[in-house]
């Protein structure tokens, strides 16, 4: 048996695979902004409770709720297939406590400025984007893949938008 478009798409992406092939097949993210596109996507590295709510657009609400009804609906799947899964805590695992401090240093906000947002640590905040940007890299290489230009490109943007500062500034710790 041979493996199906979805299979060779979801063998791109190393983490979340199913959630994120299916985005990706359901266009979730191909007609949003590069911005919005990486904020919704710090869901799925972004793992740390949080205290604060985020103050969220339409469209990342929107969003936000389409990830949550595909996980829903994959969790159901899973269940059905008699894998033993707890659809609620599978839903819980993708938080969008970053959501809005994602958003808003992709669009150029400072970095001080995005730590006020949230009661999260600067070091958690600067290693969820850190490994966001590996996500973007992924569902890049996922939608070329299936041959979609479109989102390619805006992973591409996506991550370079997020790639500045002193997020991905060189540490003293790690380079001589």
């Amino acid at each position: 048996m041979s493996l199906q478009l979805k299979g060779r798409v979801g063998c791109e992406i190393s983490h979340h695979e199913l959630i994120l092939t299916e985005l990706i097949f359901e266009n979730v993210l191909t007609d949003l902004p590069a911005e919005e596109i990486v904020a919704l996507l710090s869901c799925m590295v972004f793992q740390q409770k949080t205290c604060s709510s985020p103050d969220l657009t339409d469209n990342l609400v929107k969003g936000m709720e389409k990830i949550k009804a595909i996980a829903r609906s994959l969790a159901i799947l899973q269940q059905d297939c008699g894998i033993d899964v707890d659809i609620e805590e599978y839903v819980r695992q993708f938080r969008f406590g970053l959501t809005e401090v994602v958003y808003e240093w992709a669009k150029g906000t400072p970095f001080a400025d995005i730590t006020a947002l949230t009661d999260v640590s600067e070091g958690i905040i600067v290693r969820t984007i850190q490994r966001l940007d590996e996500t973007c890299r992924e569902v890049g290489n996922a939608s070329r893949k299936i041959g979609s230009s479109t989102l390619l490109a805006k992973m591409r943007q996506a991550s370079e938008l997020i790639k500045r500062d002193i997020v991905f500034a060189a540490s003293l710790y790690t380079h001589n």
